[in-house]
């Protein structure tokens, strides 16, 4: 089995999905989708610290606890399918790379209801940390990488320019086809980080 690996850009409620190979010591995309991380795609459910500021404290601390479930089992069934489709065209899925956010740890959720720009942060975790906690579960290993280092990460492992980067990565998406934004992009260099990782 060849070796291949998922990398995540996460958003509110969903999160780009992007499998890759390597192929010459560059990613080779395998795959990708744009699975949802909540059932209900709305404001209410995608963006839980926000909803639970306009609950009382206890229903508001349940709601986001039963958001970050199904977000987590959301995550695992999305895993699994990529691990399901890889495995039947001889790839093996163990790892993946995870983009995070250069923020400070998180408060207790009190301080975090009270503060409009750790709402919008806390949100944001609650997702990655579904998808950390899912790949844990199904013994996928997972490297975070801060989205600011990213591209000067990939291009020291690729050995590559900033500008060679960009232009072989819009060619990727021309032979792949659409949705072909950064999204996918950033999710392929990060995945190609955990696979050089290895």
């Amino acid at each position: 089995m060849k070796p291949a690996a998922l990398g995540f850009r996460v958003h509110s409620g969903w999160t780009a999905l992007v499998a890759v190979t390597l192929e010459e010591g560059f990613p080779a995309p395998l795959l990708r989708d744009r699975p949802h991380l909540v059932r209900t795609f709305t404001f209410e459910f995608r963006q839980p610290y926000h909803t639970a500021k306009k609950k009382p404290p206890d229903e508001g601390r349940d709601f986001i606890a039963r958001v970050r479930d199904q977000a987590e089992t959301l995550a695992a069934a999305a895993i699994q399918s990529a691990q399901s489709n890889l495995q039947a065209r001889g790839y093996a899925l163990d790892r993946c790379g995870l983009l995070t956010a250069s923020a400070k740890p998180l408060p207790e959720l009190e301080r975090i209801l009270a503060s409009h720009a750790l709402i919008h942060t806390a949100d944001g975790e609650l997702y990655r940390e579904a998808l950390r906690s899912a790949c844990s579960r199904l013994g996928v290993q997972t490297l975070a990488v801060k989205e600011k280092e990213l591209l000067e990460r990939a291009g020291q492992a690729l050995h590559v320019s900033a500008d060679e980067l960009a232009g072989r990565l819009a060619t990727l998406g021309r032979a792949h086809g659409l949705p072909w934004t950064q999204d996918e992009k950033f999710a392929t260099l990060v995945a190609c980080l955990s696979l050089a990782k290895s």
